[in-house]
């Protein structure tokens, strides 16, 4: 049961409804299909969830409504820095932007990366960050069948991605970290941000953000417990063999004492049989897309994998995710 100031929400047993009508007076509004801009529709295919009604409202505040459509939330050569020379924009307005823009990552993972690159830039917002923001809502335009598919039938399987951008900040050289979360090939978390420290190398770039995801691991693991759902050697994929040799076998340790502990507890981990990480090969590592801009091709096929589909191409899409399931 989930309670939100005066609200319930949660799937209910005749014998609860019987209980609370006897104590309280209460109204049914039967199946959730509409919560704080979040639309729900839940089918026998699944539960789908996209935010269009939203993101209606957001073009016609920032009279966006007539804009052109993009493929893509952000161009593969786009480059986002201070623009100490660009025309100053309206703080305000850039601020609320951002802010309408945050809340719309609640179904749209796939515009993580970009909407957290635009973030940084709110105290002197300029004209080159304003252009950058509302590419994301000319993206938006054209993607209102898009939405987030979470499969009825998906199975109880905890995977996990980890990837780094070795300083991809050109102002402070520090690595952008991504981390996805699936469970069977539902989607269930999803993070991209800034390294809080500067990485010497790829290796240790991929270190720091698989130590993020494996702390993410324990906290599923500790939910999934209480459900009375119990996962160990939960797979943790990483495109980077050096990173993964030093989470397991720690034979370079002198090399890398230079970096916190709080980032080296995942070895510790990976040997009490927590989580098992595994080599997957850059083509099939789902969070690049919340690492760093990429073409239209690869920018598709990632999306659909995490499972952010077109609803008017469901039939397709379950086949894909099925096959996908089998595959991990």
């Amino acid at each position: 049961m989930q309670i939100y100031v005066d609200d319930i929400i949660f799937r209910l047993c005749e014998e609860f409804v019987i209980a609370m009508h006897g104590k309280f007076e209460m109204s049914m509004l039967g199946e959730l299909s509409f919560f704080l801009g979040l639309q729900v529709k839940q089918s026998k295919e699944g539960i789908f969830l996209n935010q269009s009604k939203y993101c209606k409202e957001i073009l016609k505040r920032f009279e966006m409504e007539n804009c052109k459509e993009a493929s893509t939330p952000m161009l593969t050569n786009c480059y986002i820095d201070v623009d100490a020379v660009g025309v100053v924009v309206d703080q305000t307005k850039y601020r609320g932007l951002i802010g309408s823009l945050l809340y719309l990552t609640t179904s749209g993972p796939n515009i993580m990366f970009v909407v957290c690159l635009c973030t940084g830039f709110q105290s002197n917002p300029k004209e080159s960050h304003l252009k950058a923001a509302k590419r994301i809502l000319e993206y938006f335009k054209g993607t209102s069948s898009i939405v987030l598919w979470y499969p009825s039938l998906s199975p109880i399987q905890l995977v996990k991605y980890s990837n780094s951008d070795f300083a991809s900040c050109k102002l402070d050289k520090k690595s952008s970290s991504g981390t996805c979360h699936l469970l069977g090939s539902s989607l269930k978390s999803w993070h991209s941000k800034k390294e809080a420290c500067v990485a010497l190398s790829t290796v240790e770039a991929e270190y720091i953000a698989a130590g993020s995801c494996c702390a993410q691991i324990l906290w599923i693991k500790q939910q999934l417990e209480d459900f009375v759902l119990k996962v160990n050697k939960v797979p943790l994929f990483c495109d980077n063999t050096s990173a993964i040799n030093l989470i397991k076998i720690q034979v370079q340790h002198f090399r890398t004492k230079h970096i916190e502990i709080r980032h080296q507890f995942i070895s510790d981990h990976v040997n009490n049989g927590d989580c098992k990480v595994q080599l997957i090969v850059t083509e099939r590592q789902l969070a690049d897309i919340f690492t760093k801009p990429l073409s239209k091709d690869k920018f598709f096929s990632l999306r659909n994998e995490l499972g952010i589909i077109d609803s008017q191409a469901l039939p397709y899409s379950m086949l894909f995710l099925s096959l996908l399931t089998l595959y991990l």
